[in-house]
């Protein structure tokens, strides 16, 4: 890559070099000088000068000017209000009218303290007021959602909120409304902003006006901790930092790593973590009793677990949830492997070391050209944030292709393998359009193991290793699934086949727990041990319940989706002890030698997994680790999906093959969020327009979904989008429904 053209201005008597096409704010910041802003914020787009606060004086030109609209000129001499008397009466006039009707609430204002308005009125205003007429006022707060108040007073119009609900997150559900000194933010239709990134536009507006419902009137910021750490809610490993006060998490916010996230968060990470505090918590260990199960202490609990494992005589199943640090994993794989002999593990989806050879950041998807995205389910429900890169994508003008039931070319159900088959073809228009692309971005997005070796195996044919600017990703279900597997492998050989019979089935996290294909299984074992943080998920069928802890509450480390190694830290102290001390206790009854400290597990592991990366190297942004060569994967061995009915008779009403999603906002944690109910998708069945046609039904009609002796009440929607021949169902309202199903108008 050539170097860029370097350009020269001078910026208050200093001269700067700086590559063409830098806009005038960044050229300040090249020579140390701050032009103040409130409205700019490069990552929402095109700057739009709403603000006015970035007046400043440039030689030739009569009038102040907005620099954050402008690029760096050759020659250009501008003159910030340090050095210029026009520009600082400018920008005091600008603080001077902002204020005008500006609530004087600072001393209650959550954003108090670390407010840009606060602090620009205090470097750049006038210091007093000329107003002695009433400020406006308004109803306050206005409920913009269950997760976000509107104090309209404050607001200054900066259009950063609209900016990222129409050109960052497109949802297009909050508006400026009315003209002129009547203009307001709102929701669309002044409906509740129901949207996967809704929160973003708290952190991003630069005053107090948007605010969070969990965190209003909570801390004040000269009494508060922040705790840098990693979302450990989905695949993809956001940077957050933890707001702590007296030992409690008071608010997530996002920390910008520009490869990752970019500062973006969606409202699951965000806002899930009152969830910590569920009235269910399970906080000491719980054993089987005469009288159901009862509350015992460390010792006896680790005396029963100890006897019920050596009982077991190896005949042992671990079932892992793939949320757990890879330490945790290693460390119980050290115990149930090195002491115990016990084989058998059923492990969470992980990513296929294939794709070692077509890794890039996640930012590179926005610098494609062509997108290509494969698998059932949408990318926003597995791994929010990739969804916001491909939004990029395509605003940059690259060609983003969707192959999904839902998507802009139309897949049936499961039928992402024979896709990928199809692409590889020398003739498939779409593949030979991927292989002349330069930068060419694969990503697999739907259920089954094998989606991440699949979309390898199509980067290979397609020649993607050699391409720099190409690559593939595979969002699996799990956030740290492909650590669990390596560091269980590490640990122990696991079989694939289950002993028969299971004498004990060990349950780690919540995610596990919940899963009725774990459920299953342990109404085959004899005996039953759960890792999990609430009562609810296990009370009914575990003989030994361990409190668990949540990722806040850890330290140890997790791999993302683009196998980049980041560091967990532990922002509160869990009300319990953490997995890796009691296990270590365990452990050492068996003989087994294990360190209850994260820090030292993951030196032991680091010579095997991460060629002796030091903890200390991880930093605050892990670094993405380098191409590996390509390893062809197993060939696919799970069997190819029915194939959907056909109809000639447009008035044929048959069977429909049904087709399940876990929700984004889904999962145990959520369900512990009172404020997060509105996200989750209700009890709903999407058909498809043709599908709904041949039934009479309409959207919102109640219909009755009926399947192998079992049947459910659901509300009916019409999806333009679905391919017909599937019914639509969120997981957690489809439990007893199986492959194909009846939807008749109740």
């Amino acid at each position: 890559m050539s170097a860029p053209e370097l350009i020269s201005l001078i910026v208050d008597d200093r001269e700067v070099a700086v590559p063409k096409g830098t806009g005038l704010v960044e050229a300040a910041q090249t020579a140390g000088i701050e032009i103040p802003v409130f409205c700019y914020e490069p990552r929402l787009g095109p700057p739009v000068g709403a603000c006015r606060m970035c007046l400043v004086e440039i030689e030739g030109m009569p009038k102040l000017q907005a620099g954050c609209t402008l690029t760096a000129q050759e020659g250009m001499v501008i003159r910030t209000a340090a050095t210029s008397t026009k520009a600082a009466e400018g920008q005091e006039s600008t603080l001077e009218f902002l204020l005008v009707n500006h609530p004087l609430d600072c001393p209650v204002c959550d954003k108090g303290g670390e407010c840009p308005l606060q602090d620009l009125a205090f470097r750049y205003g006038p210091g007093n007021t000329r107003m002695s007429f009433p400020k406006l006022t308004f109803d306050k707060p206005i409920p913009v959602s269950p997760l976000i108040a509107l104090d309209r007073e404050r607001c200054i119009l900066c259009y950063r909120c609209t900016r990222f609900s129409e050109e960052v997150a497109e949802d297009g559900l909050l508006i400026a409304r009315n003209r002129g000194a009547r203009t307001e933010i709102a929701t669309f239709e002044d409906e509740p902003y129901r949207a996967p990134f809704s929160g973003n536009v708290i952190e991003l507006c630069p005053v107090g006006a948007l605010t969070s419902t969990q965190y209003r009137f909570e801390a004040r910021p000269w009494e508060i901790q922040n705790v840098p750490t990693i979302c450990g809610l989905c695949p993809v490993g956001c940077n957050v930092s933890a707001t702590i006060r007296e030992g409690k998490v008071k608010r997530i916010l996002s920390r910008n790593h520009p490869e990752v996230d970019r500062g973006w968060l969606c409202d699951k990470g965000r806002f899930t973590y009152p969830h910590l505090r569920a009235e269910d918590r399970i906080t000491v260990p719980l054993r089987r009793g005469p009288k159901g199960l009862e509350e015992v202490s460390w010792d006896e609990a680790l005396a029963a677990a100890e006897a019920i494992l050596r009982e077991a005589e190896g005949a042992i199943v671990t079932a892992l949830s793939g949320s757990e640090t890879t330490e945790i994993a290693y460390a119980l794989g050290r115990l149930l492997r090195g002491g115990l002999d016990a084989h058998s593990a059923v492990l969470p989806e992980a990513t296929s070391d294939a794709l070692d050879a077509f890794r890039l950041p996640l930012s590179a998807i926005a610098e494609a050209e062509l997108v290509v995205v494969v698998g059932d389910d949408p990318v926003v429900e597995r791994a929010p944030i990739v969804d916001l890169w491909i939004k990029e994508a395509h605003r940059r003008g690259a060609e983003v292709v969707v192959c999904s039931p839902t998507g802009s070319n139309q897949t049936p159900p499961g039928g992402g393998t024979a896709l990928c088959r199809d692409l590889a073809a020398p003739r498939n228009a779409l593949g030979k359009r991927l292989r002349r692309a330069e930068r060419a971005v694969l990503i697999w997005s739907g259920p089954g193991g094998g989606g991440g070796a699949r979309i390898a195996e199509l980067a290979h044919a397609l020649g993607f290793e050699r391409k720099p600017g190409c690559g593939a990703f595979h969002l699996r279900a799990t956030p740290n699934g492909h650590g669990v597997a390596a560091a269980w492998a590490v640990a122990a050989d696991a079989d694939e086949a289950n002993p028969e019979p299971i004498r004990v089935l060990l349950v780690s996290g919540d995610e596990a727990a919940a899963d009725p294909s774990v459920r299953a299984l342990a109404e085959q074992a004899e005996r039953v041990i759960v890792l999990t943080m609430f009562h609810e998920l296990a009370a009914g069928w575990a003989d030994l319940i361990l409190p668990a802890t949540a990722t806040l509450e850890r330290d140890g480390t997790t791999t993302n989706l683009e196998g980049r190694v980041q560091r967990l830290r532990r922002a509160v102290l869990p009300p319990c002890p953490d997995e890796l001390a009691w296990i270590a206790k365990l452990a050492s009854r068996f003989g087994v030698e294990l360190s209850p400290h994260a820090a030292v597990v993951y030196a032991e592991l680091a010579g095997q997994l991460y060629r002796d990366l030091p903890l200390g190297d991880l930093g605050l942004r892990a670094q993405l680790p380098a191409r590996h060569a390509y390893e062809a994967p197993p060939a696919a061995t799970t069997p190819e999906p029915e194939p959907l009915p056909t109809h000639t008779d447009k008035h044929f009403v048959g069977a429909l093959r049904l087709y399940r999603y876990r929700a984004l906002f889904s999962g145990p944690a959520v369900e512990r969020v009172p404020e997060l109910r509105f996200q989750r998708p209700g009890p709903e069945v999407e058909l498809s327009t043709a599908d709904a046609d041949r039934r009479g039904i309409a959207s919102g009609d109640a219909v009755r979904v009926r399947s192998n002796g079992t049947s459910v009440e659901l509300r009916a929607r019409v999806n333009r989008k679905l391919v017909e021949g599937v019914a639509r169902i969120a997981d957690e309202h489809a439990a007893d429904l199986h492959a194909t199903v009846e939807v008749v108008k109740s």
